[in-house]
């Protein structure tokens, strides 16, 4: 059992470190999918796209090698599913896309917000939490399971692109991404390199510390084998909604001995210091609050979309959208989809409002 303790420390350190990282990462490169989409639809700028579809093709190579060298087993992952849960990550992804809009970021945003100072973002950090909790346990979550999660088809084989029968699947649009990203002479800067390599390797690392070094064949206890300090008991990598209702939980009934720490509150926790870290390192940390009601509001809303969708699709821009696409699962990519469509509808309309006001 002592074994056992030390290496669950060593995992959770390992994750501990991944967030540190991951803050430190993001605050430097502005490395945000809300902020590519943005770049997209309101200025035709692709640079932090870029950036995101590049980590995605590293993830993608590396859990393609983890799997093929035997050192993580893809089916034991928190993404594989032989449901096809179209709906609830279709509704799920569009709530959490349109929610991180006006809430001016996804969960990983938010942290690194927070880290520079920012505490609008400590109020959808809280928030979200509270409404992502609710849709695991209480009465959100009651209303997914009876309607949307009610909905899916039967994958025998997996729902996962991998059903195709295509052999290195995985390695080929892992490669594809890079090559149409690494094809842009602009892409090639410190930063966006650093965002993209230090982003995806890091989703590729936890997944090797979750699957391999986090591994158990056999605990003492129960026999089982068992994935250490994940909340799941799957293997997990990176993921920024759950995990931040279990922070909430863990530092609300601290004292309740059954409440320990988990991979995801750790890294929860580094990513907050990590982007404290750069900004304070950069000199660019300064206090920021609300402007007004409208604005509490907006972001009060934002981050109810995106804990209850967030939970309904599995994942967010980071769960979804990189650990769970690394994998080549049918609900990340109809998730990721569906984020992106959300985003881009309210952004859409916050263009519209914006020039209906400059008119008036």
């Amino acid at each position: 059992m002592t074994e056992l303790a030390t290496l669950t420390k060593e995992v959770l350190g390992a994750f501990f470190l991944g967030g540190l990282l991951l803050g430190f990462i993001s605050q430097r490169t502005h490395f945000c999918t809300m902020g590519a989409i943005s770049d997209v639809v309101h200025m035709g700028d692709w640079t932090r796209a870029r950036q995101w579809l590049f980590a995605i093709g590293v993830a993608m190579l590396g859990f393609a090698a983890l799997s093929d060298s035997g050192l993580i087993d893809p089916s034991k992952t928190l993404y594989a599913s032989s449901r096809l849960m179209w709906l609830s990550s279709l509704v799920g992804g569009v709530m959490f896309g349109y929610g991180m809009v006006i809430a001016s970021g996804c969960g990983n945003k938010a942290l690194v917000r927070i880290g520079g100072g920012n505490l609008k973002s400590l109020v959808v950090f809280v928030v979200m939490g509270i409404s992502a909790f609710a849709t695991l346990k209480g009465i959100t979550a009651v209303l997914r399971v009876s309607t949307v999660d009610a909905v899916f088809l039967d994958m025998p084989s997996g729902a996962n692109l991998s059903a195709l029968g295509i052999p290195g699947l995985g390695y080929l649009l892992g490669a594809a991404l890079l090559l149409l990203v690494l094809r842009h002479k602009e892409f090639w800067t410190f930063d966006s390199l650093l965002a993209g390599l230090g982003v995806g390797g890091l989703v590729v690392a936890m997944w090797w510390v979750s699957g391999h070094l986090g591994f158990v064949p056999e605990h003492p206890e129960t026999l089982d084998d068992v994935y250490l300090a994940t909340n799941s008991g799957r293997i997990e990598a990176l993921n920024f909604v759950a995990p931040v209702a279990y922070t909430l939980d863990w530092l609300m009934f601290y004292s309740d001995a059954s409440k320990v720490l988990s991979t995801g509150i750790v890294a929860v926790a580094g990513v907050l210091l990590g982007s404290a870290a750069s900004a304070l390192q950069s000199q660019t940390f300064r206090w920021e609050g609300f402007a007004s009601p409208r604005d509490l509001g907006q972001h009060l809303l934002g981050s109810v979309l995106m804990g209850v969708g967030g939970v309904t699709a599995m994942g967010c821009t980071f769960g979804q959208g990189l650990s769970g696409i690394s994998t080549l699962s049918l609900n990340s990519v109809i998730a990721l989809a569906s984020i992106v469509l959300g985003a881009v509808v309210s952004l859409r309309q916050q263009a519209a409002r914006l020039e209906r006001t400059a008119c008036a």
